[in-house]
């Protein structure tokens, strides 16, 4: 291909609506790109993912828009760098998030590498974010325009290379706007739903979906006190603060007010519950994370004030980190915060610009639920 016709930029191509419009913009801009579209999961026999709709519609709007698609297959990738991570921590008892490193390992690695390897400069994707190159060539990760949309909070693992080959064409649009122009043009994709949860579990239940890789055992339920109050199929099926799915019925003595998950104790196979949303063991003041991530590539300061998520879309919460010797942070919440679940990311933002996070280790909070040899021995 000569160097009038060599493409700069490679859309990573999904087959829905974002990705869809990302490759629009560009185009009418004069980027020579291509489309590529990622298959990151092989069927396990118990169902799809959309993906061959979503490959029919991602070389459908390629056609539409004039552009190359090129295919590859990165399951095999995504088994070892995502899926089996996903599994590792539910079996551990704690809840993973699996699009942060599907990111990090899969879109912005695999991907990154495909795009050069096919001669492109950098790579597009859909997601709600901007890239902010500074003069003295430090590039930041910033916010949506759209705060509703924003996926900050997923790219927080990115690092300063990964960025500076980045192009986010959305980030300053709305998602209302995203689908006008999606219809103005007739893209194929201009009415998908968008795709939500986790794309190897897609429309299926999730129970039977985990129950595949991780046998369930039964066990009991108990209160903080360690009362037995019900029966669960298996606590890799819970999450802090969750209240859907107990099926715990009357207790004797006690008032109709909802159970929610406080603990996940997998050593002894019980989940703990108490009643209320606002129960003093779902609260926490502090936690400690697994090593940090810094986007600039280093913490501001030892020791600095910022504003954190615990899960998306999340109101931001102010607080104090301490960077520890191990890489590793310490932070302490300006208010309690609620359900804080290791496993998931601690991710901190200074105003608009998101500075990196970390895995949720452990937290302040208490659950306990007094065993049934502690009750005797008291």
């Amino acid at each position: 291909m000569d160097a009038k016709h060599q493409v700069r930029t490679i859309v990573g191509m999904s087959g829905g609506v974002d990705s869809s419009v990302a490759a629009l913009l560009l185009r009418d801009a004069g980027e020579p790109i291509a489309g590529l579209f990622m298959q990151n999961w092989a069927d396990d026999g118990s169902g799809d993912c959309r993906a061959d709709d979503d490959r029919r519609d991602a070389v459908a709007v390629c056609g539409r828009l004039g552009i190359p698609i090129h295919f590859r297959d990165f399951s095999g990738e995504y088994w070892s760098g995502v899926f089996e991570h996903f599994l590792a921590e539910y079996a551990a008892g704690r809840t993973p998030n699996p699009d942060v490193l599907c990111n990090r390992e899969i879109k912005f690695k695999h991907f990154l590498d495909a795009a050069h390897a096919l001669g492109a400069e950098r790579i597009a994707t859909g997601h709600y974010a901007r890239v902010d190159h500074e003069t003295h060539g430090r590039v930041r990760l910033l916010r949506a325009l759209d705060r509703n949309k924003d996926q900050s909070y997923f790219l927080h693992q990115l690092g300063q290379s990964q960025l500076a080959a980045t192009v986010f064409p959305l980030g300053h649009l709305p998602k209302d706007q995203v689908r006008a122009i999606a219809r103005d043009a007739a893209l194929p994709t201009h009415a998908k739903k968008d795709s939500t949860g986790i794309c190897f579990i897609g429309e299926r239940d999730f129970r039977e979906f985990l129950a595949r890789y991780l046998p369930a055992r039964p066990g009991e339920i108990r209160d903080p006190q360690g009362r037995v109050v019900g029966e669960h199929p298996g606590v890799f099926f819970f999450t802090l603060g969750q209240r859907e799915g107990l099926h715990i019925g009357g207790v004797r003595g006690r008032d109709p007010a909802p159970w929610y998950v406080v603990d996940k104790r997998v050593e002894d196979n019980v989940l703990v519950v108490d009643q209320g949303s606002d129960s003093p063991h779902l609260l926490s003041s502090m936690l400690w994370s697994e090593t940090a991530h810094w986007i600039a590539g280093a913490p501001p300061a030892a020791t600095f004030e910022c504003t954190a998520q615990t899960r998306y879309r999340q109101r931001d919460e102010a607080c104090t980190v301490q960077v520890l010797d191990d890489g590793t942070v310490e932070v302490r919440f300006a208010r309690p915060q609620r359900a804080v679940t290791p496993g998931q990311s601690l991710v901190l933002y200074d105003g608009e610009e998101c500075l990196g996070g970390a895995v949720i280790a452990r937290t302040d909070a208490h659950a306990g639920a007094t065993s049934s040899k502690e009750l005797h021995d008291a």
